[in-house]
């Protein structure tokens, strides 16, 4: 079986350079192979891209998919690109409603995370003008997906996280279509008047999938009665490796990091949810007894912060506050702010750290526990994320209240202190990391796939 597939995110696989105008005398989409990375474009960041991009590919080489088309949306570069044979269709809609769109994908976000701001007048957005500018959004995705279904006659849709749920909806095709649900999903949390504007749009889709057992019950709660499925998220080993000795004395230079300094690492976005504020009380607790410590957060924004994506600005706005908590606590020696890191960084931060910490409140999973895991680090997880689902305490990893200072610090005191302790933690989270290996991903969503075209 081979199958033609369509995929829908909001975050594209590239960022392009805002200066990369498509050449007027040029048809046909933009070939990357004959760009520069990091001129031209770069990978933009994300568990969701992440997972995505490794899975095609595999697929494309298991002769599983054929000539995938990844719809997404992207305000700057080309509106069709080819990379490694998945041809990529950019939804491009206007600066003024990529704003409004972002506005009202915030509200939604922190409605379904439980935080207060989230909900418009009588609890829904629909008042709003803004709302105007989601649905077109939406609209528009799903008209790209019609208009190139009519040119390609794909098998099935396959639409990716909570501010593409609309998109099922608005797809006139009988096709079967799939819904990854990427975040958390709490029922309880979510307020009564929104559940039929939720579950009209889960309905649309033949299944859902989410990232563990607990956000599968969760959907069933809230009243989805159609299929769904929970497959852990997944990254790609092979895309990780032991980074040159140059390399990895450069990150640490760039970064003030001594030969001495005993690293945390926090990566993720800037963002309040990410609870980057409790790793830094937390922090300026373990300094004290340990003033070789040193807290790295390594991320910026995400596509919706960044200037050449939606351009929200919250990333910034949290950073500021963040800065004033290490000035008020007196750390600001010992806090790194990498802003965004390459790849090459990143590998060269995993390997050079003592541990990991997931500090968020909220977490729909957290890929980068699973990373870290793959450089033999321990790691120490908040019990809001959804990794916390494979955490065996003392075994693989520690999971601490993300409300809890004192408990955080002590954990972390805990690993400073006693190096058999964090050796053997780390050795449990690499042989855990298999649980979540393009192997196994391929494996469980090829059976998904399969399952939705009836296996013919």
């Amino acid at each position: 079986m081979s199958v033609r597939i369509c995929v829908n995110t909001q975050t594209p696989l590239v960022r392009f350079s805002p200066d990369l105008a498509p050449d007027p005398g040029t048809r046909g989409p933009a070939v990357l192979s004959e760009m520069v990375e990091d001129r031209d474009y770069q990978f933009s960041p994300g568990g969701v891209t992440r997972m995505v991009y490794p899975l095609l590919r595999r697929m494309i080489n298991e002769k599983f998919v054929s000539d995938p088309c990844w719809v997404s949306l992207s305000p700057t570069g080309p509106q069709e690109a080819v990379l490694d044979g998945i041809r990529l269709s950019h939804v491009k809609i206007g600066k003024n409603a990529t704003r409004g769109y972002g506005r009202i994908k915030e509200e939604l976000w922190k409605v379904i995370h439980g935080l207060k701001g989230g909900a418009g007048k009588d609890g829904q957005p629909f008042w709003k003008k803004d709302y105007a500018d989601f649905t077109y959004y939406n609209r528009h995705s799903a008209d790209r997906m019609a208009r190139l279904d009519r040119d390609l006659d794909f098998d099935l849709f396959y639409i990716h996280d909570f501010q593409q749920l609309a998109v099922g909806h608005m797809l006139g095709s009988l096709k079967p279509k799939l819904f990854r649900w990427h975040i958390p999903f709490d029922a309880s949390i979510v307020p009564e008047d929104w559940k039929p504007f939720l579950l009209t749009y889960f309905n649309s889709y033949d299944m859902v999938m989410v990232s563990c057992q607990r956000y599968l019950e969760a959907l069933r709660r809230f009243g989805f009665k159609g299929a769904v499925k929970y497959v852990f998220p997944y990254i790609d080993k092979a895309a990780y490796g032991s980074p040159a000795k140059d390399d990895l004395d450069g990150f640490c230079a760039k970064f003030g990091i001594g030969d001495k300094d005993r690293v945390i690492l926090v990566v993720a976005r800037l963002d309040p949810m990410k609870g980057q504020d409790g790793a830094i009380k937390a922090f300026g607790r373990v300094v004290r007894d340990h003033p070789d410590a040193k807290l790295v957060l390594a991320g910026n924004g995400s596509f919706s912060s960044s200037k050449d994506g939606i351009g929200l600005s919250k990333a910034e706005r949290w950073k500021d506050e963040l800065l004033r908590l290490v000035r008020e606590l007196g750390v600001q020696d010992r806090v790194v702010f990498t802003g965004h890191i390459s790849h090459r960084e990143l590998e060269a931060a995993y390997t050079r750290c003592d541990m990991t910490l997931l500090p968020s409140h909220l977490e729909g999973f957290g890929l980068v526990v699973i990373e870290g895991w793959l450089y033999g680090k321990p790691a120490i997880v908040s019990s809001g994320a959804g990794v916390a689902d494979i955490i065996v305490e003392g075994e693989n990893g520690f999971l601490f209240d993300p409300g809890d200072t004192e408990g955080l610090a002590e954990k972390v005191r805990g690993l400073l202190e006693d190096p058999e302790t964090a050796a053997r933690l780390g050795r449990g989270g690499h042989h855990s990391s298999e649980k979540c290996s393009l192997e196994e991903g391929l494996k469980r969503e090829s059976e998904v796939l399969g399952a939705l075209m009836g296996n013919r």
